[in-house]
């Protein structure tokens, strides 16, 4: 009974910072897709000087820690008179790091349409980029569902980090209620579980909108 009234107690500032969870994971998602659609069409496109930079971009948000980003974009920008709140800095870094991972799933996704798809856009007169709108992209994004789906995942869990930043999302949350009820395991635990149930929650949301999609493509 006591655990039971301990989350009672803490369950409004836990559901407030699955709130702020959630806000950063989705709005980090819609921004890193509208990135990760740049850098993709960049990779593909059959010009170096627009490559090289998406090709750099992509291996330094991949190969430096998502720590090591935030803290730049909030502690160091504003050394240089660029300045942002928490909540900003937090979504924009989780959006520069989610583009990053998304460009390769969709350039992928891309890649795996066939070039009979290509060679037949041609042949009506499509221009390349004609092509890649109307013709190819559609199809990659059907591809990229999955990949797409597990990028969100990861968002949900790596808003953890923004607590370092004083963003009171989810994890921040939980260490403000253990502080005032020195209870970190059962807070800990609870704090796991609302995570694992907010990815069941996108899975299941994934796997039907993969069938939703399979149907139409089928249809």
């Amino acid at each position: 009974m006591e655990i039971v009234e301990l989350l009672q107690q803490a369950a409004p500032t836990l559901m407030r910072g699955v709130g702020y969870t959630l806000l950063f994971a989705l709005s980090s998602m819609i921004g890193g897709l509208a990135l990760g659609f740049v850098l993709a069409v960049a990779r593909i496109v059959p010009w170096r000087p627009v490559q090289w930079p998406a090709v750099l971009y992509v291996s330094l948000m991949r190969g430096t820690p998502l720590l090591v980003q935030i803290f730049v974009v909030y502690y160091g920008l504003p050394s240089v008179g660029i300045e942002f709140s928490p909540l900003a800095a937090g979504v924009l870094t989780l959006s520069l790091n989610a583009g990053a991972y998304l460009s390769e799933s969709l350039r992928g996704a891309i890649l795996g349409v066939t070039r009979g798809q290509w060679n037949a856009a041609y042949s009506i007169g499509l221009t390349y980029f004609q092509t890649l709108r109307f013709i190819i992209v559609p199809q990659a994004v059907r591809i990229a569902v999955p990949a797409m789906s597990n990028t969100l995942l990861s968002l949900i869990k790596d808003t953890s980090l923004v607590s370092v930043i004083t963003v009171t999302e989810l994890m921040l949350a939980t260490k403000e209620v253990i502080a005032v009820t020195f209870r970190p395991l059962p807070l800990y635990i609870a704090a796991a579980c609302i995570y694992w149930a907010l990815s069941l929650c996108f899975e299941a949301l994934q796997h039907r909108l993969e069938k939703k999609l399979g149907k139409a493509h089928q249809s």
